[in-house]
């Protein structure tokens, strides 16, 4: 990621100076042009003094439902606004079910976990396991699919951006 960012901050500087020789191009205090520029930092896009104040616009107008800004000469193009309010650890994976209590948010490992043996129990209505025994190094071991609650984004939206010939990225705000 940190690379990406290398790559798009130093070929938007050397986009740069063509804004300021056509009339026809964005000029680099364009709007559009900073946010470009300051997402592209691999310090952050508000490490400097100088991106605060575009990058804190764009944060207020993309919350509004407001298009991502554009910037002329530079080929980029971002997504749609997306919400994603809830993350999960590594090995895990999130999963949301409705039932009669409204929607549920969980993290469920993505392969079984070992466990305490009382935890290896039998549905006797259904007769089925609710985790199962392996073996392992000649001791048998309970294992099951663990569910956790997920955690919650600080900045729960996000834009893709995309920079021609130099990759993408997504944008938490």
């Amino acid at each position: 990621m940190k690379n990406l960012l290398i790559r798009t901050f130093l070929a938007l500087l050397n986009v740069s100076p063509s804004y300021l020789i056509s009339g026809s191009y964005a000029r680099a205090d364009d709007w559009g042009c900073q946010v470009i520029l300051c997402l592209s930092n691999p310090g952050g896009a508000t490490q400097f003094g100088e991106c605060r104040p575009p990058i804190e616009k764009l944060w207020r107008e993309l919350s509004k439902g407001h298009a991502f800004p554009s910037c002329n000469g530079a080929g980029f193009r971002a997504s749609r606004p997306g919400y994603a309010p809830y993350y999960c650890d590594e090995g895990y994976r999130l999963t949301i079910r409705y039932n009669d209590r409204g929607r549920q948010v969980s993290c469920i490992s993505t392969t079984p976990q070992t466990v305490s043996n009382n935890e290896c129990t039998f549905d006797h209505e259904r007769g089925t396991h609710s985790s199962g025994w392996r073996w392992d190094d000649g001791q048998r071991q309970c294992r099951r699919y663990l569910t956790i609650q997920p955690h919650m984004r600080m900045r729960p939206h996000y834009v893709d951006v995309t920079i021609d010939g130099i990759g993408s990225q997504r944008v938490w705000y």
